[in-house]
């Protein structure tokens, strides 16, 4: 197989993916609406199940779906008709996945799932099935044909079962009003956790280790605190202890390209007035979006009087995987 071949065939797989997840606006209807309202007044969780790679597509929609505040599971409805039917709760709303809606273990477990008196939803891509005709909602991913070019291995069809399962979690998200701030306590570990609810606070270089000098330092001084505290900036301070300015080494290096009589000079002659400054309670991600907006690599923090308590530098927060959105 030639290289424009494989490449021809990957574009049509896209293709035909694409034209079935754009057919699926004709699916965002009436019935869909009474899906996410129905969850939505639910008080119980979303039990989704299906079998084969439905199950798989299943298991991505509880996935998603947790994650955007709204309470799933996945029951496996093999396992279900032997004892784990024991997961669904009256107040449950119940999500059948299934291209052909015949389904055998699907079709078997569906009289139990009536006694029960659960919602049933049924995503399906046969509005004729078994499965579509006793279910109280039918969400249609009918696909006109698959990417496999035997029209057997289900490829637009997940991908479209996977699409309709976003859009209705996302109405969740949207209807229940949920924020950045509940989706960082769901969210803890890795960077997006971070991004989302690690504050300056907690990471922030503080107490001895912050660089400070009076505006009446010399530069022999001004250039040891620097040097010592290793962050490449100093904040300068007036007689109160209010930030008045900041020294980088930067500064430095271009007063000694200036001149070498340096002796009289102050930190206050060569300070960079107005520094940028920060609150110890506003986002790291933030602080993140202000050093890439000022292309300045640190941020002094400062108290409600102005006064340096604190200091964040670049290299820190690339270092807890933060990125810039």
């Amino acid at each position: 197989m030639t290289k424009d071949e494989i490449i021809r065939i990957g574009k049509n797989v896209v293709k035909i993916e694409a034209e079935s997840v754009q057919n699926l606006l004709n699916s965002i209807d009436d019935s869909f609406f009474q899906a996410v309202d129905k969850i939505f007044k639910s008080r119980g969780r979303v039990v989704l199940t299906g079998m084969g790679k439905s199950g798989l597509i299943a298991r991505k929609i509880v996935a998603t779906m947790n994650s955007t505040g709204t309470a799933a599971i996945f029951l496996h409805p093999t396992d279900a008709l032997h004892g784990d039917l024991g997961m669904v709760r009256k107040d449950d709303v119940v999500i059948l996945l299934s291209k052909s809606g015949a389904t055998e273990e699907l079709v078997n477990l569906l009289p139990m799932l009536k006694r029960l008196e659960v919602i049933l939803i049924g995503m399906v891509g046969n509005l004729n099935s078994k499965i579509a005709l006793d279910v109280d909602i039918i969400l249609n991913v009918c696909v006109k044909e698959e990417a496999c070019p035997f029209d057997l291995a289900p490829t637009a069809s997940t991908t479209t079962m996977l699409a309709m399962g976003d859009a209705l979690s996302v109405c969740l998200l949207e209807r229940k009003g949920f924020t950045e701030q509940d989706f960082a306590l769901l969210h803890p570990g890795g960077s997006l956790g971070k991004r989302l609810s690690l504050k300056i606070s907690e990471i922030m270089i503080k107490g001895e280790n912050v660089p400070i000098i009076s505006k009446d330092a010399s530069i022999k001084d001004t250039i040891l605190e620097i040097t010592s505290k290793r962050l490449g900036t100093t904040s300068v301070v007036d007689d109160k202890g209010k930030l008045v300015g900041v020294i980088t080494d930067g500064d430095l290096r271009r007063l000694l390209e200036k001149t070498l009589d340096i002796k009289d000079l102050k930190a206050v002659d060569i300070m960079s007035k107005n520094p940028k400054i920060i609150s110890k309670d506003v986002l790291a991600s933030f602080a993140l979006q202000t050093m890439e907006t000022y292309k300045i690599t640190s941020l002094i923090v400062a108290d409600e009087f102005e006064k340096p308590i604190g200091i964040v530098h670049l290299h820190d927060l690339l270092n807890l995987g933060l990125q810039v959105r």
